[in-house]
């Protein structure tokens, strides 16, 4: 079993879900008492979220490449970075460690592409809607991605930082965010991807009349496939 490099606290009410599902996949296809072997180095948000409301992605790519080479030392054979928004320095990261890190839209993508889908709504923070470093790696395997209004997109990005990273889990939100899907469905979405690692823990499947591809259960998922491959 290869040791699993998580980066978490952005925010690390996702964090916990990563660790869970990771650590119950891995029961579930193992049995008995097995468990994930796996490092988490939770960061401050805070400082995070200062940093990309700034615009210094340069600055919060330098402290993730700290905490990827601190889990590299540790012992990490890859690693997992727990949130859509910040593999937009993904490359950043990539460039201070040797192990590789598992991207969280390419495992997105091929569930996808199994689903035969080709045109895909996608919520998320404004930075992963609005910046093409997320909707571009999709649309290279030949998937369409649509997002909400602009409107939409500020509303969606504020229940996210303002609600959903403090726990903050409100009935009216859901309903926004299911009027929000309705709206990408009647613009030809079969499909919806919830970007943000948060999102699942308001939105679930009964919520949509299209698949929702929950990221942060694609990408626990996959990083168990890679923790345990021969």
């Amino acid at each position: 079993m290869k040791v699993i490099g998580l980066i978490g606290g952005m925010s690390w009410e996702s964090s916990a879900l990563y660790y869970r599902m990771i650590n119950e996949e891995v029961r579930s296809r193992l049995g008995g008492l097995h468990s994930a072997k796996c490092l988490l180095y939770s960061v401050d948000f805070e400082e995070i979220e200062r940093y990309q409301a700034e615009g210094a992605w340069e600055k919060a790519g330098e402290v993730l490449g700290q905490t990827a080479r601190a889990l590299e030392k540790g012992g990490a054979d890859f690693i997992v970075i727990c949130t859509n928004t910040m593999h937009k320095v993904v490359d950043d990261i990539q460039s201070q460690i040797q192990i590789p890190i598992l991207h969280i839209a390419d495992a997105t993508a091929v569930q996808i592409k199994e689903s035969q889908i080709q045109k895909v709504g996608l919520l998320g923070t404004k930075y992963t809607m609005e910046q093409d470093f997320y909707k571009s790696r999709l649309e290279l395997t030949g998937i369409q991605v649509i997002v909400p209004d602009r409107d939409d997109r500020e509303a969606v990005n504020k229940i996210i930082y303002e609600e959903l990273c403090l726990g903050k889990i409100h009935q009216e939100s859901r309903d926004y965010y299911k009027k929000v899907i309705q709206g990408l469905i009647e613009s030809g979405a079969e499909g919806i991807i919830l970007g943000c690692t948060e999102i699942g823990l308001l939105v679930k499947p009964e919520d949509a009349e299209v698949p929702l591809f929950d990221t942060t259960y694609i990408h626990a998922c996959e990083a168990v496939n890679m923790s345990l491959k021969a």
